[in-house]
């Protein structure tokens, strides 16, 4: 089970993940280990709830395809289980993106006492600025 939040887990079984070779430098080992992690997340066919769908396949990201197929491939680490879980939490870390909600704006209106004082000041700094001409005699 994958912990998105406190109310909301993937099941293991509706990520699908493949070993793959690494591509970069690792020496002769690269050519014979099949260390990184293809993982794949259809989103459409996934048990997430209909409204975090729609917001996840709303993000402009280059890993979620067309179809609605999100894929990453984890290739940091020079081990299958640390690739195996980058790939998990880069997946997880991209729902939770989806799954945020931004707090509504409650817009406000300043309070008469602050309206007072700023209008004092501004009187107060034009008379000082007055100040600032020629003296004339």
């Amino acid at each position: 089970m994958l912990q998105i939040s406190r109310n909301l887990v993937i099941p293991l079984d509706e990520v699908e993940m493949h070993a793959v070779r690494a591509q970069g430098a690792g020496g002769q080992n690269v050519n014979k280990v099949s260390s990184a992690i293809h993982l794949r997340f259809d989103i459409r066919a996934s048990s997430l709830p209909e409204e975090l769908k729609e917001r996840l396949l709303q993000i402009k990201d280059q890993r979620i395809t067309a179809d609605g197929v999100i894929v990453i491939k984890a290739q940091r680490f020079r081990t299958q289980e640390k690739n195996r879980e980058d790939a998990l939490e880069r997946l997880r870390l991209l729902i939770e993106k989806a799954n945020f909600r931004h707090k509504k704006r409650v817009p406000t209106k300043p309070s008469s006492g602050a309206k007072e004082r700023r209008l004092k000041n501004k009187t107060h700094r034009g008379q000082v600025k007055a100040m600032r001409g020629k003296v004339h005699e």
